[in-house]
């Protein structure tokens, strides 16, 4: 009789927290990952250009697999940069997360989402490279960086203390071109030849001292990032209503310039889904060289990274649009 009650109470329990998950607009599934010990995560981003960097940080909020140390800002003006994700957490209840801002750097490319971030007050952000490398000598092989910017940042860590750097876990980024180059959207073309990405093209030399840092790399290139939102799925993300997804809201808006529905291209929140959900980007090991072109060309001999060359789009998009749509109505975001 005791073991029946115990069984009677166990099943009780379950349902408990299974309806107190669904009661949030979070699977039981999902819920019960939180009881497990989250992965330690730095974001390394350019957000404010294109709108991908935003559906990153989305999807990493709603992703209680990983715990966010911090959010590094890369490249151009950092500090408005920064701000920028100020005023994101804070709106989604999360200014507890730590915000720093990397080296400026020159640019020529248009801040679209510069209304956004200016809205929100100025303030001093601490340094990003003294952050990463205090962070790395507290967790020691704990942490993954997950970089979606220009390399900037990773760069000047490993110029500044090399040895640090390599106590990573793991680097997980966006970048580089192997196969296929930049889609033709008016064509409809997906199988354009290799094309010089964004990311690598802007700083050549932080991924080549990247790729001899001695930290495993996780290389998610055009090939396997290129996955267009449909409107459908945009207008399922945007009218959730969440604090959230109306930040992406804004900034979807700002992106566009309020000229055309745009159809976002999610080349970065795929490197942030490989990191909690690896099989749907599968990798392969792969020797690269990284010309001062910015073109990431393959060779004979020793791997120096791991490479996903195609993803499973489909799987990647219904696995953000659950985290991302599904986000809780009203109130703060899960902390």
């Amino acid at each position: 009789m005791k073991t029946k009650g115990a069984l009677i109470c166990f099943a009780a329990l379950v349902m408990t927290v299974s309806r107190g998950a669904l009661a949030h607009g979070q699977p039981a599934a999902e819920a019960g990952m939180q009881t497990k010990t989250p992965q330690l995560v730095i974001l390394d981003t350019d957000i404010g250009d294109d709108i991908d960097d935003a559906f990153a940080l989305a999807l990493l909020l709603r992703s209680p697999e990983v715990k966010l140390l911090g959010i590094s800002t890369a490249f151009g003006d950092t500090e408005l940069r920064a701000r920028l994700v100020d005023r994101y957490l804070a709106a989604v209840g999360r200014t507890a997360i730590p915000v720093t801002a990397g080296a400026q750097t020159p640019h020529s490319n248009v801040f679209t989402q510069q209304a956004y971030a200016s809205q929100e007050p100025q303030r001093e952000h601490p340094g990003s490279i003294k952050f990463l490398l205090e962070q790395i000598r507290t967790h020691p092989g704990q942490i993954t960086l997950i970089a979606i910017g220009p390399l900037f940042n990773v760069q000047a860590a490993i110029e500044r203390d090399p040895d640090t750097f390599k106590q990573l876990k793991r680097v997980v980024m966006m970048g580089g071109s192997i196969d296929r180059g930049y889609d033709n959207e008016k064509s409809g073309n997906t199988h354009e030849p290799p094309s010089l990405e964004w990311n690598i093209r802007c700083d050549p030399a932080g991924l080549r001292a990247l790729l001899k840092s001695g930290v495993p790399v996780f290389m998610m290139p055009l090939d396997s990032t290129q996955v267009h939102l449909t409107l459908p799925e945009l207008g399922q993300i945007l009218s959730s209503g969440s604090p959230l997804t109306d930040q992406l809201t804004l900034l979807y808006h700002e992106w566009t310039g309020a000229s055309a529905w745009r159809m976002p291209t999610l080349f970065d929140p795929v490197a942030a889904a490989y990191a909690i959900r690896p099989e749907l980007c599968p990798v392969k090991p792969m020797r690269l060289e990284v010309g001062d072109d910015g073109f990431t060309r393959p060779l004979a001999g020793p791997p120096n990274v791991d490479v996903c060359l195609k993803s499973d789009e489909k799987g990647f998009l219904d696995f953000l649009l659950k985290r991302i749509a599904n986000a809780p109505a009203s109130g703060q975001e899960a902390k």
